[in-house]
């Protein structure tokens, strides 16, 4: 009987576990990129005026990043945990390869941002006239909005895949999912917010695992 009761929390703790630690990272993320792209032009031959305007406020969005990401870690991980035995080794490969180059590529984008302030701050020459800044710039646009994109709707994708084979979350949610992660795909036009995307969808299924956790809590009264 004690190791059932310790069994049911454990299960009531895990979903739980993900759902804070998705919400942190969707909050952490969207503050990021809602500071990054209101003080970056997204026309990545941009002349450089940013810098002197708004390089304090970009230093403190990269500064969430590696913050998100830990969250983003720990979201996957109580995830997959989640999945247990029923978890189809193909599309848990394709669901954890995705989000660490999700992760991987949202960090080399911001990496080369931060260095683009640092060298600024540094006033190593004018910075905005080499040829470092039009090719850090574009590695920046391209980077962040197209190939994290991409890894991101894939990540949506295979956990959507996932979840629906052991019905984790209602079929809105599931149709929803996939047509997110469908949009995000099949982006050829870069469109501006295609990237917020993805953390307002891990913060809609956080909710959802959050408030399914409470209700099955009430329900056991534990």
């Amino acid at each position: 009987m004690m190791e059932q009761n310790a069994f049911n929390r454990d299960k009531l703790k895990s979903p739980r576990a993900a759902a804070i630690a998705g919400i942190l990272f969707s909050l952490l993320l969207i503050t990021s990129l809602v500071l990054v792209r209101t003080s970056i032009p997204f026309n990545p031959n941009d002349n450089g005026e940013w810098l002197s305007n708004n390089a304090r406020v970009v230093g403190f969005a990269l500064t969430l990043i590696p913050l998100s990401g830990i969250a983003f870690l720990w979201f996957m991980g109580v995830v997959r945990d989640r999945f247990g035995e029923l978890e189809d080794r193909l599309f848990a490969t394709v669901y954890l390869g995705s989000g660490f180059l999700f992760l991987v590529l949202l960090f080399i984008s911001a990496g080369i941002a931060g260095s683009v302030i640092l060298l600024y701050g540094n006033s190593l020459g004018n910075l905005t006239q080499d040829e470092f800044y039009p090719f850090s710039r574009a590695l920046m646009y391209t980077i962040a909005n197209v190939y994290a994109v991409k890894m991101a709707s894939v990540f949506m994708i295979s956990t959507t895949t996932l979840s629906f084979r052991i019905g984790a979350f209602p079929k809105w949610v599931i149709y929803l999912s996939y047509g997110l992660g469908l949009i995000m795909l099949l982006n050829l036009f870069l469109v501006e917010w295609m990237i917020m995307l993805f953390p307002i969808w891990v913060l809609i299924l956080s909710i959802i695992v959050l408030v399914e956790n409470y209700q099955t809590k009430k329900e056991t009264g534990s």
